[in-house]
């Protein structure tokens, strides 16, 4: 189960390397988001996927690209591991993780990180 907290206002200090967007923060020193004012603990993994994807915001970024700054490999075949990350992203960000607005998959393609739907 994830750790989650409420964000202390020491916590929340000003990290040149945070992206925010909607209302997700994430600080990938602390390797946390924050999103409506509850923090999240993020693997490593985790971190760089939602690093990404949000910094990329709009973009669909395709599962070759993802596979190549996550995980540099390559290699595509039968894994399951970007959509089980994904889905463990979701969880962590998404009101409602069946129904994701935040974290899109773009079928045959990717995932794009949309900022612009929320609300």
């Amino acid at each position: 189960m994830a750790r989650r907290r409420k964000a202390s206002s020491t916590r929340r200090r000003k990290s040149s390397r945070q992206l925010k967007a909607a209302d997700v923060v994430l600080d990938p020193d602390e390797r946390c988001v924050i999103k409506n004012g509850v923090e999240t603990h993020l693997t490593h993994k985790e971190c760089a996927l939602l690093w990404i994807l949000m910094r990329n915001g709009g973009k669909v970024l395709t599962r070759k690209r993802l596979m190549k700054e996550v995980w540099e490999t390559d290699y595509l075949g039968d894994t399951r591991t970007l959509d089980v990350h994904v889905c463990m992203v979701r969880r962590k960000i998404e009101d409602e993780p069946s129904k994701p607005v935040l974290l899109r998959t773009v079928r045959g393609v990717g995932y794009r990180f949309d900022a612009t739907s929320e609300g």
